[in-house]
């Protein structure tokens, strides 16, 4: 056996939207690329800001002595000093470059913080529906995930919370804008989650940290603006990628921020830069940190994200589809008009349009698709969501 039983088992689990992705290149193979609407993965179409590119030509033509060696684990002290600007001018907190550290990407942050802060055993509760990796991310630590449900919103539900923090609880972590569902978590809702947690660990005498995913906290539709986690509560991190904010997904950069008014940060910030290195990082890329130093605030356009949600979602309502209307992200989580939603995602693939079941995501019964495609796919998937729909009775 070349893999061990335990991958051999955690891959066939999560094999769904690896199976979507081997059926779209099947499809398109048999049909032509232009006959294939993938409405599957988050890798977003739309291109990096002019600024970007600008910024890389600049350190093409004048490339600094030693640009490409290594650094400090935790990153250039420049790169992580302007991500401490942005984030003080967004919060209001004292954040300082020894409140971040550089990471490859939101996935190796979050990966960073739980080799940091779990022992073999300790429990960690996240909301369905949840990033799909987030169980094997748990798993590569040795701890446990508990699953926690959100209301019909998908906002999380506390008082089913309140129940599931036990003693063994070590984090909560949340995701907001949340993939799949695009919702964005109240600052109501996220205070009285702190308020919580603050009760929690001392009545247990524990410590409990909030871990917030952040990859699409600028990606926010209809004026809203993004509560962070840090006013409300001490022992909270934060991980953030620019693979969605930059449209930078195979560069692999994001970072960690740590609470400046949590009391034991000094401690934290140097298991996490240890935890950076021995996990195999080692550290953020070179470039990549030289290039998003002057990139902060900057986002690709956000306004044609919701051009698209408004487009797919008014036209999937119209059919009779029953749906959540995404606050962030680029992601739509409908509820699957049968009970079983595989059967209607096969049908789906039948007019060659391709989603993801919920029960991926930890909710069964609901679909995924990704908008951060091209209008000719979201436009050529209509006509298969609409003999679906008419099959299943809506």
């Amino acid at each position: 056996m070349a893999i061990s039983s335990k991958i051999r088992g955690l891959a066939e689990q999560g094999s769904a939207i690896r199976k979507m992705f081997e059926a779209g290149i099947a499809l398109k193979a048999q049909h032509g690329e232009d006959k294939v609407f993938d409405l599957s993965l988050g890798n977003p179409v739309a291109e990096p800001p002019d600024r970007f590119h600008q910024v890389l030509q600049e350190l093409a033509q004048e490339p600094r002595p030693g640009m490409h060696r290594y650094m400090p684990n935790a990153g250039y002290n420049e790169t992580r000093r302007a991500v401490a600007e942005g984030l003080k001018a967004e919060t209001g907190l004292p954040f300082g470059m020894e409140d971040v550290i550089m990471t490859c990407g939101a996935a190796a942050a979050l990966n960073v913080v739980l080799k940091a802060l779990i022992d073999p055993g300790d429990e960690v509760v996240f909301f369905a529906p949840y990033f799909v990796e987030y169980r094997y991310y748990v798993d590569n630590h040795n701890g446990v995930s508990v699953v926690a449900p959100t209301d019909d919103s998908f906002q999380p539900d506390l008082v089913a919370l309140e129940s599931m923090i036990t003693p063994r609880t070590r984090a909560v972590l949340i995701n907001s804008p949340n993939n799949p569902s695009g919702a964005v978590y109240s600052a109501e809702r996220i205070s009285a989650l702190c308020a919580l947690l603050e009760d929690k660990s001392r009545l247990l005498g524990t410590e409990i940290f909030l871990i917030s995913d952040e990859p699409y906290r600028q990606l926010l539709y209809d004026g809203l603006s993004y509560p962070h986690v840090f006013p409300h509560y001490g022992p909270s991190i934060a991980v953030h990628s620019h693979a969605k904010d930059l449209a930078l997904p195979g560069e692999r950069i994001g970072h960690i921020a740590v609470n400046p008014a949590y009391d034991d940060r000094r401690d934290l910030v140097d298991g996490l830069i240890f935890c950076n290195r021995i996990l195999g990082f080692v550290n953020a890329p070179a470039l990549m940190q030289h290039a998003v130093r002057g990139l902060q605030g900057v986002t690709v356009d956000v306004s044609d994200y919701q051009r698209k949600r408004d487009y797919i979602y008014g036209e999937l309502v119209r059919m009779g589809y029953t749906c959540f209307k995404p606050q962030g992200a680029f992601y739509l989580f409908p509820k699957s008009p049968v009970e079983d939603e595989d059967a209607f995602i096969e049908e789906l693939q039948s007019w060659n349009v391709l989603a993801v079941p919920g029960r991926t995501f930890g909710s069964p019964g609901f679909f995924r698709i990704s908008y951060c495609v091209e209008d000719r796919v979201l436009e050529g998937s209509l006509e298969g969501f609409r003999r679906t729909a008419r099959k299943f009775g809506l």
